[in-house]
């Protein structure tokens, strides 16, 4: 008689998630970033995360909390709250809410006032009320500058480069130089390596004189083959025999020129960053 197969062992179960709400008397944007990453920690979970900027009034204060506590019936739990506001009247308004709050500014910014022993600003709109700044108006231009430069557009200026990144199509250069000029004010160009460059086994002649400033982002082959055939289906481009041709001349021509380079493959866009920042600031 057939034996019966053993019974499969149970799934493993994600608990329920959360909703998290960040809400702040400007754009919302600093409570998300680091209300989000410490959520991260928390990866089995789901989060449903909302952000409710420019909560800067008792009115909106009210409307608010109608919100979280509505959504508190619905999750049959109670949401979670990031918080960056300033003005104490409406923060005692949002703290009356069936909710986890944690009050950014009470968790971080006291203890600095009594280990400074000097008040801080509390200023509305602080984190990114900046558009007089100087590092805001650089930041401007490097965005510009890397958007100019992306894909090798242009070969102008590039000695205004902070950084220079090179790789196969498709490998992760234009979201790092458009990060690296967004959140670092860097002037980021990036130049393709193309089937020409791995015919002649040469750097592109235009980023030769700025050899020094090259940097190799890299890919698994596999991969590669994954996001070309979503862009162009079929192809040769996108054949996973041609991606590993590609991907391997790339490789040894950043070896044999002494590029530093790494793997975009299971990196995030910020993992990419600091690498290629902690290559910058190690004078490579």
């Amino acid at each position: 008689m057939p034996t019966e197969a053993p019974p499969s062992p149970p799934e493993a179960v994600i608990p329920a998630g959360r909703t998290v709400f960040f809400v702040s008397d400007g754009t919302g944007i600093t409570a998300e970033t680091f209300g989000s990453s410490i959520l991260a920690q928390f990866d089995r979970l789901r989060f449903r995360l909302k952000r409710v900027p420019f909560v800067d009034s008792l009115e909106k204060a009210h409307e608010t909390v109608r919100m979280i506590e509505a959504q508190a019936q619905e999750d049959g739990k109670r949401p979670i709250v990031f918080s960056t506001l300033v003005n104490t009247e409406i923060l005692e308004r949002i703290k009356q809410v069936k909710a986890l709050h944690l009050d950014m500014f009470k968790t971080f910014v006291e203890p600095l006032e009594r280990e400074l022993d000097m008040k801080s600003s509390h200023t509305i709109g602080r984190f990114h009320h900046a558009t007089d700044t100087e590092a805001y108006k650089n930041r401007i231009e490097a965005i510009n500058f890397s958007l100019a430069h992306d894909d090798g557009q242009s070969v102008r200026n590039l000695e205004e480069a902070d950084v220079i990144l090179i790789g196969v199509s498709r490998s992760g250069k234009t979201p790092t130089s458009l990060y690296l000029a967004m959140q670092h004010g860097l002037k980021v160009a990036n130049c393709p390596l193309i089937p020409e460059d791995f015919e002649r086994d040469a750097l592109p002649s235009t980023i030769v004189p700025h050899k020094s400033k090259l940097f190799g982002l890299t890919i698994d082959p596999d991969r590669l083959s994954q996001i070309r055939n979503e862009r162009r289906p079929g192809s040769r481009y996108a054949a996973l025999e041609n991606c590993r041709m590609e991907v391997a001349s790339a490789e040894s021509l950043m070896k044999r020129e002494s590029i530093a380079w790494l793997s975009t493959t299971t990196k995030s866009i910020e993992e990419i960053a600091a690498t290629i920042l902690t290559n910058l600031n190690s004078g490579r």
